[in-house]
């Protein structure tokens, strides 16, 4: 019994070195950055096309209008950075928030809800089809939870927000819990 003790451990060590090793950096792997790109929403004033913010760094963040948690932490974030910056860089800078419930969020209440954080903030809404295609072209995830017996219900959601460079291309994914000061740096070095 004594001369297994010697052999457990080792597999125990062995066994630990691999956990830790699954729970590496994100940074470190090898999972290829999502290629992004333009797209066309409604937004309150209309469609909002990328192509027309050419010249502007996006920040784009795809939540919903009643997510109870995560969205207003990021988004508040975002409004963070964007009073970070001077009024010549929060001019050539924009946020999106994309709804990822299109069921419920409209361009009237997308606008009133980002406007709550910051008035330079644009919400922009499609159909479930576009809206799939522009997570997909982010790499962002979404996945509607049923019906609770209230009628309500919650829909969990990828928590990055996406930092397009003033050439339209996605340059930089930023993990929730970023500090407004690191989103605003990260802006500023692409302005």
């Amino acid at each position: 019994m004594k001369s297994m003790f010697p052999l457990l451990r080792l597999v125990l060590a062995l066994f630990a070195s691999a956990l830790l090793g699954a729970c590496s950096d994100p940074a470190t792997t090898l999972v290829p950055r999502p290629p992004g790109g333009d797209f066309v929403l409604q937004a309150i004033e209309g469609p909002l096309d990328t192509r027309s913010l050419r010249g502007k760094v996006l920040l784009i963040y795809f939540g919903y209008v009643n997510c109870p948690d995560v969205c207003p932490v990021s988004i508040a974030a975002g409004a963070g950075a964007l009073n970070a910056l001077s009024p010549d860089e929060r001019e050539r800078t924009r946020m999106i928030m994309v709804s990822v419930d299109p069921e419920r969020d409209t361009p009237a209440t997308l606008k009133t809800y980002v406007a709550y954080f910051h008035p330079q903030m644009l919400g922009a809404v499609g159909s479930a089809a576009e809206t799939a295609a522009v997570a997909k072209q982010f790499g962002a995830g979404y996945v509607r939870q049923p019906t609770r017996p209230d009628g309500g219900y919650a829909v969990d959601h990828s928590s990055q927000t996406y930092v397009v460079d003033r050439e339209g291309r996605l340059v930089e994914m930023l993990s929730l819990g970023t500090p407004s000061e690191k989103i605003a740096a990260a802006v500023r070095k692409l302005l």
